[in-house]
């Protein structure tokens, strides 16, 4: 074959250290566009973003330039650094350690953008663990809970 030709969705989910709730309505849209912007600088094509007080999702497209632990690690590093500035009570921001990437069938993205968009209303519901949990039942992750939250 003579061109590389790549489109593979991927859902990432990350959350605030200890899943605290920082993520404020005063910073949540500013800190999506600021993830947003690493994403498309790496050449991943954000087509996503939303979240609640403790987490974020991600719907992009993977890059055939990137892999997905640095694609992370600028994510989380760099916004880390970004939600320090952004005003009293955020100077100890981290995010957890972990991650949870997913592949998406194409023929899902669309109820995915919806899912993503719905965050609020939807953790009126469920916490981000229950939430969290459902994800890797339905993607067939095999997981230790002992490690999943630390």
């Amino acid at each position: 074959m003579g061109q590389s030709l790549v489109k593979i969705y991927i859902h990432l989910i990350f959350s605030t250290k200890n899943r605290l709730p920082l993520i404020s309505n005063a910073i949540e849209d500013s800190l999506h566009r600021y993830l947003g912007g690493i994403c498309n600088k790496m050449d991943c094509q954000v087509i996503k973003i939303g979240g609640h007080t403790d987490h974020v999702h991600m719907l992009c497209l993977l890059s055939k330039k990137v892999a997905l632990v640095n694609l992370l690690e600028d994510l989380k590093s760099y916004s880390s650094k970004w939600v320090k500035t952004q005003g009293a009570g955020l100077e100890n921001f981290y995010w957890q350690r972990g991650y949870g990437a997913f592949s998406v069938d194409p023929s899902e993205v669309e109820t995915l953008i919806q899912y993503i968009s719905n965050q609020h209303v939807h953790h009126a519901k469920q916490t981000f663990q229950e939430e969290y949990r459902s994800f890797l039942e339905k993607y067939c992750v095999e997981y230790d809970e002992g490690y999943v939250w630390d």
